[in-house]
């Protein structure tokens, strides 16, 4: 006669299949987790937000938006492979204190780096450059102090305002990006200040060729501090 083992009672069948379970379950969060956590870094490493905290010549004074210097960096960068939010900061007229008085405000946006290109409203209204020079350290201080990696964009004065002020004025900024240690770009306007063929009729201001000349010059250096990784606060965020 034919025999057959009898089949595993119910109870005990249940329990070999949770005991199963219970030993894959913590496998496949951990899986699961580890996969959130490394799309997070990505997309985090992927979405840098560089802020332009400027004046007039990053507001793109006279531009159509398209043309402006804030959308051309970012064409730019993009054409480069370098993925970032860039967020306009810039306010015609701004002074060195006009950006120091709304950083907070522009804080708010939460980026991760910042470029700071300011004082040329400074330059031009003759203010003192001990007194440029202090917002502007007020900026890079707290931005260290956010733990957030700048560019300093350097620029300088009219010559007709005299020998004395121009280097008074012209020496703010390479001596606070050594004393800072922060990515230094000695002068925002380079290649495009003075030539007619890239300003409008102010002569002041870059017209769209002008613009796209400043994001050409400007972009390696900000693909460089692109690199630097934001520091907790009271890092440095230095090269």
């Amino acid at each position: 006669m034919k025999t057959y083992r009898p089949a595993l009672p119910v109870r005990q069948a249940g329990r070999r299949g949770w005991k199963a379970a219970a030993a894959i379950f913590p496998l496949l969060c951990a899986g699961i987790l580890a996969a959130a956590f490394v799309d997070t870094r990505a997309a985090s490493a992927a979405e840098a937000r560089l802020l332009m905290l400027g004046d007039s010549i990053t507001a793109g004074y006279g531009l159509a938006p398209e043309d402006g210097l804030v959308a051309q960096l970012r064409q730019r960068l993009q054409a480069g492979g370098i993925g970032a939010v860039v967020l306009d900061g810039g306010v015609s007229g701004d002074t060195a204190a006009g950006g120091l008085a709304r950083l907070d405000w522009m804080l708010a946006d939460r980026p991760s780096h910042v470029v700071v290109a300011l004082g040329g409203n400074d330059a031009l209204r003759g203010l003192d450059p001990p007194e440029t020079e202090a917002n502007l350290a007020a900026i890079l201080d707290r931005l260290a102090a956010e733990g957030i990696p700048a560019l300093l964009a350097g620029m300088k004065a009219p010559r007709n305002l005299g020998r004395a002020y121009a280097e008074a004025f012209d020496g703010i900024y390479p001596r606070l990006a050594a004393r800072y240690g922060v990515v230094f770009y000695p002068f925002l306007l380079d290649g495009v200040a003075a030539d007619p063929s890239l300003n409008q009729p102010d002569g002041i201001h870059p017209n769209a060729r002008g613009a796209a000349e400043i994001a050409t010059r400007l972009q390696p250096y900000v693909a460089r501090l692109l690199k630097l990784s934001s520091a907790s606060p009271g890092g440095s965020g230095r090269e």
